[in-house]
């Protein structure tokens, strides 16, 4: 084993790194000469390469590859590059490397060449107006592009100038700015504009300048003032919603802010509401309005106390206000005011067919215009069926012509027309008032019957009717329904019963004795409800009622006739069956169809003549034809053999008895015969106690006594 002893390390080429001042003007500069440590005279090329020399910036840097020397050819802003990183090469003469390349580094030193620079040129802040001393409002700042490290971009601030009170300071390192003294009064001053400078070289070096604008921000320390204690405006009376003048205030707060915007009162002077005030957003003066309609001859002036202030109630530290309140006197103008109707529309009534020149009323307006001579004049302005005349002074209506009814110009039974009322003033002012005329019905038109005449004919057993209508061209309540009645003469063989009440028939009446005789003339015509009937007919039926006409008999001889029957023939009937004991089935009921008279003493209710004189009143009639007989019977012969000596009422009726009592198959003919079913439960009264009883002891006739002369046979036979 061979030990070797300790060897030389062989050192690599180092060169330190090289500073040079930026901005260096005397060029081309050298900076460094290198050398290797295997040089030889005239063996060893050197080069750089890296930024400033073959990469971007080119061309700063550059070498004697003899010597080695490192020359700047251009100017350097350290601002730009603060350092370049090159390497450096040694090569012989064959370009073998001789060395390893070696790090060339460049650094460039700071000049005090950059000014400090301000972020904005105008910096904007706001603060409260009567901020306390010490309030911060804004900061400003600026930066220098030196070397931060050392003085030349050590900045410092200062205000150069903010006006004669030094009502702001500024924090020299950082910029900030803040009140310095009270009493900030927007009012006085509203906007601060502040110099500030900013220097380099803690304060010594390089300057700029900026601009700091501060806003005072109103507060509501100014309440608003009226302009003057009066104000004095004028209004026509009868205007509403007009404006009727203004009042003015100023305020020193910041205007169109609500610490600046008025509110107006109207404390006294107004209690009736006829005044409103407003506010004029843009000029902030009072409008003082008409609300309601004012009238000149009521009150012809108004003094009125108002009162201002802000809607943003005030600052405790604002003073109060000498000019809060203030006096406005208004006067209101008298104008021309139209006439005015009272009562409209005037409604009145008038009967109809009333002559020309009735009066109907005095129809006047009033004028407003108390305090002025006026004259008001009428006319007629709409009168469409030309009826009505009117008095242009005294306003009285009067008919022109006959008012009718009904009548195309009428509404719902009125009379509308239209007057005019105009006053004497300059101009001429006018009114129109409604006339509204009510034609009440009168009872000009008599009912007519329906129809006029009529014939009935009666077969045998049945008798017949005549049913009776009625119009009448009047309108309730002078028409339907109606009353009727019949004139004395046929009042004797007729009754009348009313129909229906109303317009439409329902039903028919019938005569209960076929040869009772049927007139053929006209009754006495039908009477309205509630007048007596007039004279002339009605050509236009407006309502209608209807009666019906039947006959009647005489009642002597209704008794006489029943009696005879009942004296011959009441034990034939029992034995036949005829006659049933029971009361209910009895058929010898005699209707009230209407008022008969009153026996003996109603002279008109039966006529003696037809019995002295038979010849004349049977020779008028038809044989009469048996409802009750059987079909195989034989008639009886009619009319029976006249007795030589009719005026003895007595024989002539035994001969009517013995033809009744000669025909075996048929029960009497003077029997009470049922000539219609009257319906059960009749309130009439019955003629059924006659043959009621089966023994005479049950019967008293004594009361035929009373019933005069010609019953004095019966009473000698039965009582």
């Amino acid at each position: 084993h061979h030990h070797e002893g300790p060897r030389r390390v062989k050192r690599a080429w180092v060169i330190p790194p090289i500073s040079v001042s930026e901005n260096h003007k005397r060029i081309p500069h050298l900076l460094v000469q290198i050398k290797s440590d295997k040089q030889q005279p005239g063996g060893v090329i050197y080069s750089i390469k890296g930024p400033g020399v073959d990469e971007e910036p080119l061309g700063i840097f550059s070498i004697d590859k003899f010597s080695g020397k490192v020359f700047l050819n251009a100017m350097l802003d350290r601002e730009e590059n603060d350092r370049f990183r090159l390497k450096a090469f040694a090569l012989d003469l064959g370009g073998v490397t001789l060395e390893d390349p070696t790090d060339l580094e460049i650094i460039v030193v700071d000049q005090n060449d950059n000014r400090p620079l301000f972020r904005h040129d105008i910096f904007t802040g706001h603060v409260v107006e009567g901020a306390e001393p010490g309030t911060c409002v804004l900061t400003v700042d600026a930066t220098d592009a030196d070397d931060p490290d050392t003085d030349n971009a050590a900045v410092r601030y200062s205000i150069l100038e903010q006006g004669s009170a030094a009502m702001f300071s500024i924090n020299v390192t950082t910029g900030e700015i803040c009140t310095a003294q009270p009493g900030l009064d927007r009012e006085t001053v509203g906007v601060y504009n502040l110099t500030v400078q900013a220097a380099d070289m803690s304060g010594d070096g390089l300057t700029t300048t900026a601009t700091a604008v501060i806003y005072l921000e109103d507060i509501n320390d100014n309440p608003p003032e009226f302009t003057k204690e009066e104000f004095s405006m004028e209004v026509e009376e009868e205007a509403v919603g007009v404006d009727v003048g203004k009042v003015f205030v100023h305020d020193k707060d910041l205007a169109g802010s609500p610490n600046w915007l008025a509110k107006f009162t109207i404390l006294e002077g107004d209690p009736e509401g006829a005044f409103t005030i407003r506010t004029d957003p843009y000029t902030n003066d009072g409008v003082l309005s008409v609300a309601k309609p004012l009238d000149h001859e009521v009150r012809d002036r108004f003094e009125l106390t108002l009162s201002v202030q802000n809607e943003q109630p005030l600052e405790p530290v604002a003073a109060a206000s000498p000019r809060a309140l203030a006096t406005v006197r208004v006067q209101v103008r008298d104008v021309n005011e139209a006439p005015v109707f009272r009562e409209n529309p005037r409604r009145v009534s008038v009967l109809e067919g009333a002559p020309p020149g009735t009066p109907v009323t005095t129809f006047t307006a009033s004028d407003p215009d108390s305090r002025q001579l006026q004259t008001l004049t009428y006319a007629l302005l709409y009168d469409p069926a030309d009826w009505l005349q009117m008095d242009p002074r005294s306003g009285t209506v009067r008919t022109k012509r006959e008012l009718l009814h009904p009548s195309a110009f009428l509404q719902g039974g009125r009379y509308i027309a239209l007057v005019l009322a105009r006053d004497d003033a300059e101009p001429p002012l006018s009114a129109t008032g409604t006339l509204s005329i009510e034609i009440l019905e009168v009872n000009d038109h008599a009912p007519v019957l329906q129809p006029t005449t009529a014939v009935v004919c009666g077969r045998p057993g049945r008798g017949g009717n005549v049913l009776l209508g009625a119009t009448d061209s009047d309108r309730p309540p002078h028409g339907a329904p109606f009353h009727f009645q019949l004139s004395p003469q046929l009042a004797r063989n007729w009754s009348i019963t009313r129909f229906n009440g109303e317009t439409t028939p329902t039903s028919t009446c019938s005569s209960p004795y076929p040869d009772a005789g049927y007139p053929n003339h006209q009754p006495t015509p039908a009477t309205p409800s509630d007048a007596l009937p007039r004279s002339q007919p009605s050509q236009h039926p407006a309502s209608h009622s209807a009666s019906c006409l039947m006959p009647t008999l005489p009642l002597p001889a209704v008794l006489v006739v029943l009696w005879a029957a009942w004296a011959r023939g009441r034990q034939r009937a029992l034995r036949k069956g005829l006659l049933q004991s029971s009361r209910d089935d009895m058929r010898d009921n005699i209707l009230n169809y209407d008022e008969q008279g009153g026996g003996e003493e109603d002279q008109d209710a039966y006529d003696i003549n037809q019995l002295r004189h038979p010849e004349l009143f049977l020779s008028r009639v038809k044989p009469p034809v048996r409802r009750d007989a059987p079909l195989s019977s034989a008639t009886p012969l009619a009319p029976r053999k006249l007795p030589n000596s009719p005026s003895d009422i007595k024989d002539f009726i035994n001969e009517g008895l013995e033809v009744a009592d000669s025909d075996p198959s048929v029960p009497p003919y003077d029997t009470a015969l049922i000539y219609d079913y009257e319906g059960s439960g009749s309130v009439a009264s019955a003629l059924s106690s006659i043959i009621s009883s089966l023994t005479d002891e049950d019967q008293d006739y004594d009361y035929l006594s009373e019933w005069g002369p010609r019953f004095r046979r019966l009473a000698d036979l039965y009582g």
